[in-house]
């Protein structure tokens, strides 16, 4: 009987009505309540959670949750799918907020110019009350809940705050008649209206839906990114059926369908190109912006713009499968995690509010029994109150993320997790896998040495013995042909030799094409061209022969030269790199000699180069990579790379245009890099440098402003209004500081 614990499924929620740091510990900490929830990360800037879960069908229990904590459940994409809405969605009850403040506030204007414009206590009451009981109810409510949880949060403190103030100004004004003042009109003189503070409340009130409304418009331009990949998506599909080209939508194709996609159009699905060849934008997934060219045979992504060709494809993966998921899941996993520097604010906004609520009771008994009045000591509790409010704190971490994650999609960068991204600004390490990543992958023809025949027969006769072979070796004989468009005769009797090469026939010639042993077996001369078959292994090229069989022996014809060659831009990246101080190390399966010679052309050391590595053994090298305190980033395009990724503080998968082993690398990497350029390896390791030092910037902010705020305000420095406006501006400059980063480009050259 197996007793094995099921592995856990991840359920997201969105989360309405969270304003601070506090408001999201105090969700996190109803959800880890509820059974069977194994973790809970909630998000503010996304305004949603993220539970791993043992039974994927407590969805309802985990709603019902977060209702009883205070809070408005709703589907995982709304505060995504609410960027639909126009820009000043919301600005409703901000705007007559500030309508019924407007009167409030122009007595102050009066005082600079010496007139009195104080309205009437009546006035003053019946334009603050709607302001502070119906605009903010919301606190009211919120607060009310936070209450009942025994904890505390951003409503809370507002709404004492600026209860305390109208209160105040009601006592202000009736007091004088309920305790039997005297009246100064009955004598001749003019009453006399008492300072009141209604003006106070109200604006407060406002100017924190004011924050919050601006606050909320700048969370969608950090969901940017994400809605920018869900319009990739199309709607519907031109479906071939039996009765010809039929419109369907997308959710009713099915894997092996064929459907036609006509020029400017966008893929629906994942797909293998049938009929046709054109140019395709893949810039909104890869970051490449020149088009690229598809013959029939080719992988198609969905999301991707048709260019100049009418085309059929063959459908390969639907819904979650595509790569266009793929994308938009890690991205959204990204902004949903929680960075570890975030465990700091966690801990201080556990005991955040509490805190401010001695502090606001300390200065209202402080002022008061120093011999100042109850309005005035009780003024500067109120200040206390609505200065403190975390929503900086909450904000400062995930918007930053949110903005970086961003923007590094736009270019073809997925950071998968917060951790990665935080982690890989430390990284004094970078390992590079060599084939593929740093190199093309794919061996070329790089030198071909004739003998008795001309360069372009000799080429001839080698294309036509290969062209029936899938080798990697042939492929490139056969590329080098086609690029000289030369004609190729179609072989026969054709053998491959195990271990050695292929013979057969071409035309009345019978050839043979394989390795130098092989030669030697056979009794070939290879003296006239040993030293250039030498030279050219020592640059660390693959060396083969090709001969013709005669009834007097086997006859040398050609010497031909493979290699791999070096990505545009590796070079570059390596010596950016080195001169960022970072150290950089080439892995290689290689004998030594031909990884001396890749590293030689890339310039790198021969001590950077760690050649003869079985891909079993690539893991065991970055682990001896980390000893002594080092960060360590891997870099791989394949599945025999996924160890070694997972091994590493980073791991960086790099998109293998061929798709051999991408989708496992990247599963086991913290970054993917979207196209094989490895100039993006510089400038992943560029975004998170500046995403963490947004995010520190942020903190220091949120921190300073609290640290400083709350004494001025204590010792009287600060009106209720002033800090309230200081409150709100707090918040939204946290969020534009942190949107700064939708300008970051990658630097040309990668520094």
């Amino acid at each position: 009987m197996s007793t094995e614990t099921p592995s856990p499924s991840t359920i997201d929620i969105g989360i309405g009505g969270m304003t601070c740091a506090s408001c999201v510990m105090r969700v996190e900490k109803a959800l880890k309540k509820v059974p069977g929830v194994d973790s809970a990360t909630v998000n503010l800037a996304t305004e949603s959670a993220r539970i791993a879960v043992h039974d994927a069908g407590m969805e309802a229990r985990l709603r019902r949750a977060v209702r009883d904590a205070g809070y408005e459940p709703l589907a995982p994409s709304a505060a995504i799918d609410a960027v639909d809405a126009s820009p000043w969605a919301g600005f409703g009850p901000v705007g007559i907020g500030l309508a019924l403040c407007a009167p409030l506030v122009l007595p102050m204007v009066g005082d600079l110019f010496g007139k009195d414009w104080m309205l009437p206590a009546l006035w003053q009451f019946l334009l603050a009350t709607p302001v502070q009981f119906i605009l903010g109810a919301r606190f009211y409510k919120a607060g009310w809940h936070a209450l009942l949880a025994r904890t505390g949060n951003m409503d809370l403190l507002v709404a004492l705050g600026t209860t305390a103030g109208w209160a105040l100004s009601m006592w202000l004004w009736l007091s004088p008649q309920w305790f039997g003042a005297p009246d100064h009109s009955a004598h001749g003189m003019p009453a006399m209206e008492p300072h009141l503070y209604f003006e106070g409340s109200a604006v407060v009130v406002t100017l924190v839906l004011l924050g919050k409304w601006l606050e909320a418009r700048a969370k969608r331009q950090t969901t940017a990114a994400i809605r920018a990949l869900h319009s990739l998506r199309p709607d519907t599909a031109h479906l071939m059926g039996r009765d010809g080209e039929v419109d369907v939508p997308v959710a009713e194709v099915l894997v092996g369908d064929k459907i036609v996609v006509k020029p400017g159009e966008r893929f629906p699905v994942d797909g293998v190109l049938l009929e046709g060849r054109t140019q395709v934008d893949e810039s909104m997934l890869t970051g490449e912006p020149l088009p690229v060219t598809k013959d029939v045979g080719a992988k198609l992504t969905g999301g991707s713009i048709n260019g100049e060709g009418r085309v059929v494809l063959e459908v390969r993966a639907v819904g979650v499968d595509t790569v266009l998921s793929s994308i938009i899941r890690l991205v959204e996993d990204a902004q949903a995690a929680k960075a570890p520097i975030q465990r700091l604010v966690d801990q201080v906004s556990a005991v955040f509010v509490p805190v401010v609520l001695v502090i606001a009771l300390v200065t209202l008994l402080g002022w008061y029994f120093t011999g100042h009045s109850f309005e005035v000591a009780l003024i500067h509790a109120v200040a206390v109150l609505v200065i403190a409010c975390p929503c900086a704190l909450g904000l400062a971490t995930p918007a930053a993320i949110m903005a970086g994650t961003g923007v590094a999609a736009k270019f073809g960068i997925l950071i998968k997790d917060a951790q990665a991204l935080e982690v890989a600004h430390t990284v004094n390490v970078v390992a590079f896998d060599k084939t593929g990543t740093l190199t093309v992958g794919q061996p070329r023809l790089t030198a071909l040495v004739p003998v008795g025949l001309t360069n372009d027969e000799a080429l001839a006769l080698a294309a036509g013995l290969q062209s029936g072979s899938e080798h990697p070796l042939a492929r490139a004989v056969l590329q080098a042909a086609k690029d000289k468009a030369l004609t190729v005769t179609t072989p026969t009797d054709v053998q491959a030799v195990a271990g050695r090469g292929t013979q057969g026939k071409v035309g009345e010639r019978t050839l043979l094409l394989g390795s130098l042993r092989w030669m030697a077996e056979l009794g070939v001369d290879m003296a006239p061209v040993a030293a250039q078959a030498g030279d050219l292994q020592m640059s660390g090229a693959t060396v083969s022969a090709m001969a013709e069989r005669h009834v007097e022996g086997v006859k040398l014809l050609a010497l031909l030269a493979f290699a791999d060659e070096p990505k545009p831009g590796a070079k570059v990246v390596l010596a950016t790199l080195k001169d960022r101080g970072i150290q950089t190390v080439m892995i290689s399966g290689d004998n030594r000699g031909a990884a001396e010679a890749m590293a030689k052309r890339l310039g790198l050391d021969a001590n950077d180069v760690l050649a003869e590595v079985l891909p079993g053994d690539k893991a065991a090298k970055v682990a001896a990579l980390k000893a002594g305190g080092k960060v360590v980033a891997m870099v791989g395009d394949g599945v025999n790379d996924a160890p070694a990724l997972a091994a590493a503080d980073v791991g960086m998968a790099m998109a293998n245009p061929n798709g051999g082993g991408t989708d496992v690398a990247m599963h086991a990497a913290g970054i993917t890099l979207m196209r094989g350029d490895p100039l993006l390896v510089a400038a992943a390791l560029d975004i998170s440098r500046r995403t963490v030092a947004k995010i520190r910037q942020n903190l220091f902010w949120a921190f300073a402003y609290n640290a400083a705020g709350i004494p001025l305000a204590a010792l009287g420095y600060l009106s209720p209004v002033v800090a309230g406006a200081a409150m709100a501006l707090s918040s939204v400059s946290v969020m534009t500081n942190a949107l700064l980063l939708k300008r970051w480009t990658p630097e040309k050259g990668g520094k």
